[in-house]
């Protein structure tokens, strides 16, 4: 089974600005291709899950998200990085009613895991949300870590025991 590193996108991967879906918004938190290129290095799945409820309130498309997520993977590429893998709910319950992978429920990881032969117990998320963790601890991982900010590589670094 692999084992993997889940990152949630907004203020985790890319600077929080609110429904983000054009390109021209998205600016990389410090560190995060970095971060991202270690974890592919250490033969560890690199995988995404985020809320995307605009997709839900109709404000963009899932084109829209797919076509952000290929830009992040060429910019990725730019310094020999990858992710495995997006996953992203675009429900909210107002808008499409209840689903089982708006974090902080663990639909979104549960699936990763079946999907990607992913080992919960030897994985972990970094989030900057209670429901991250959340979603993290009900889907099982080994830990679900609070990214409140700084450089993503020197948070993924220290933990990166496994």
């Amino acid at each position: 089974m692999n084992r993997a590193v889940f990152f949630d996108r907004d203020g985790v991967l890319n600077e929080e600005v609110g429904y983000l879906w054009q390109i021209e918004r998205f600016n990389w938190i410090t560190g995060a291709r970095d971060a991202v290129k270690l974890c592919n290095e250490r033969g560890l799945l690199a995988v995404v899950v985020t809320n995307q409820s605009g997709i839900a309130r109709g404000m963009y498309t899932a084109r829209d998200v797919d076509v952000l997520h290929a830009f992040m993977q060429s910019s990725l590429a730019e310094v020999g990085a990858h992710i495995d893998a997006f996953y992203y709910c675009p429900h909210h319950p107002d808008f499409s009613g209840e689903c089982d992978c708006r974090k902080p429920k663990p639909g979104l990881i549960l699936r990763a895991c079946k999907e990607l032969d992913i080992e919960p117990a030897q994985s972990i998320l970094f989030g900057d949300s209670e429901r991250d963790i959340a979603a993290a601890k009900a889907a099982g991982l080994r830990d679900g870590i609070f990214f409140t900010g700084g450089n993503l590589l020197d948070a993924v670094k220290s933990q990166l025991t496994f």
